[in-house]
């Protein structure tokens, strides 16, 4: 888990863009102890990018009415038919089935 700096250092922008991310649901953050932060298997390894898919799969499950904690219980939770947990997936060659399991899923 990376606090707010941390993920903006990451991401090599200021702290009040990672907010402004975060408000737009291009990003996600857990809270801990009354402070967020960002899982970092968000983040591509070895990147300072979420990846393409990242950002889309968590405003389709936020504009489906999805809460955060749901959001992130999802992609953190294993899933045998992938397999493996959908973040892991989202960063790989199974992006678009993540993708198209969180539209079906926003419906």
């Amino acid at each position: 888990m990376l606090t707010l700096p941390e993920a903006a250092d990451r991401l090599g922008v200021v702290v009040t863009r990672v907010h402004d991310l975060l408000g737009a649901k291009k990003l996600i953050a857990h809270v801990i102890d009354g402070r967020r932060h960002i899982p970092e298997a968000l983040f591509r390894e070895g990147e300072a990018t979420t990846g393409k898919f990242v950002p889309g799969v968590l405003i389709l499950l936020a504009d489906g009415g999805y809460s955060d904690e749901e959001i992130l219980r999802f992609l953190f939770t294993e899933d045998e038919t992938l397999p493996g947990r959908p973040v892991d997936a989202l960063h790989g060659q199974l992006a678009r089935e993540v993708l198209r399991r969180a539209q079906a899923m926003a419906l």
